[in-house]
């Protein structure tokens, strides 16, 4: 049975998106250093998937195909997260595909890949 080892994300800048999700995500460097070209990112405490950026060139989609879905327990943490997500350098984005009570919240992280923060009590 396969599972869910690492996530790729591109990154023109590397170092600043490791520090960006590390944040974010409360992830380490598994190298203990992260470096200017590749870096994979794990969970500080406890299992989880990697996450690994690797420098690219390529531009940035403005409608992801593939993207990270955060989950919050009910509207006030994703409310606060989202806030912090902001005070660590993602951005709003003006998303026009919401739905007329959306249960999530697009971001994207200061290199512009988008993610979304799901309240996950949402009816």
């Amino acid at each position: 049975m396969l599972t869910i080892g690492t996530i790729v994300m591109g990154a023109a800048d590397v170092r600043r998106a490791a520090a960006f999700w590390g944040a974010a995500l409360d992830y380490v460097p598994r190298e203990g250093a992260v470096d200017a070209r590749w870096t994979v990112l794990v969970p500080a405490r406890g299992p989880g998937p990697g996450l690994a950026l690797g420098l690219s060139t390529s531009p940035v989609q403005e409608r992801p195909r593939v993207h990270l879905d955060l989950y919050a327990v009910d509207a006030a943490e994703q409310q606060a997260e989202v806030a912090r997500l902001v005070t660590l350098g993602a951005r709003p984005v003006d998303w026009d595909a919401y739905p007329a009570d959306p249960d999530f919240v697009v971001l994207a992280d200061p290199e512009g890949n988008r993610f979304c923060v799901i309240d996950t009590s949402h009816g």
